[in-house]
């Protein structure tokens, strides 16, 4: 991999296990977060409510929900848009059941900045893909979520994305990179155009979704972090059994 320029050196933070913060701002540069998902290692999972199907609203309450069944959340993030009960916006399948349909529809907001996209996962395989397309990979989904707007796909930038945008807020999402999965949220707030270029050139990413702004939200166990900023809905992070779990190796940056 060619290394990238100093200036980028300082924002670029990848993990396999966990998680590591930002660096102080290089110039007038955002940094972020980025955790990086290996599927065949780390369970992946996405979670809206408790067995009386009462939203989670937190990571935390998730993570004490996990932990009170011998379980423990690594790492998490919100997973999407939702609605005032919090339901989702749109696709939502977790462990393999669809709790909420595709939304093809039109409407406000940035979900619907078409193109939109779904982050799934089946058979240990991660993918993005424009919403229309969704059918076409559905028969063995373990886990979606819809989201929008699509920041990139297939290398190039949602049209739509406006680089003179006043509008700043801490964002999270997802791209697939050179077969990584990398969930990222920003350390300060930054547009929507800088946010999609950096997962196109920084991070490589040949396909990225925006999960959400303004309430996005991320949460560790090591080091400890949890930067809620409102009640949530839909929730994604790696699980990891109590007996098992151990503080992530230290990574370099790359």
């Amino acid at each position: 991999m060619r290394p990238l320029p100093s200036r980028r050196i300082a924002a670029v933070l990848a993990l396999l296990f966990g998680w590591l913060p930002g660096f102080a701002r290089a110039g007038k540069e955002a940094t972020y977060t980025v955790v990086d998902v290996d599927l065949a290692q780390d369970r992946l999972a996405l979670f809206l409510d408790d067995e009386a199907r009462q939203p989670f609203l937190s990571l935390r309450r998730l993570d004490a929900w996990l932990q009170r069944r011998g379980q423990r959340l690594r790492w998490g993030m919100n997973a999407g848009m939702f609605h005032p009960g919090f339901a989702p916006v749109g696709l939502f399948v977790a462990d393999g059941k669809e709790r909420s349909p595709l939304d093809l529809g039109d409407g406000a907001g940035n979900f619907y900045l078409k193109p939109n996209g779904v982050f799934l996962v089946g058979d240990s395989r991660a993918q993005i893909v424009e919403s229309s397309r969704y059918a076409a990979v559905a028969g063995r989904v373990r886990l979606a979520t819809q989201s929008g707007p699509l920041l990139v796909q297939q290398g190039v930038l949602h049209p739509r994305l406006d680089p003179a945008s006043r509008s700043r807020h801490v964002r999270n999402g997802v791209g697939i990179c050179a077969g990584r999965v990398r969930f990222v949220i920003s350390e300060q707030p930054v547009t929507l155009h800088a946010f999609a270029s950096y997962f196109r050139d920084v991070l490589q990413c040949s396909d990225a979704l925006y999960l959400d702004g303004s309430v996005s939200s991320f949460y560790s166990q090591s080091p400890r972090r949890d930067t809620a900023r409102a009640r949530l809905g839909p929730l994604i992070g790696v699980v990891d059994a109590v007996d098992a779990a151990v503080a992530p190796p230290e990574s370099g940056v790359r």
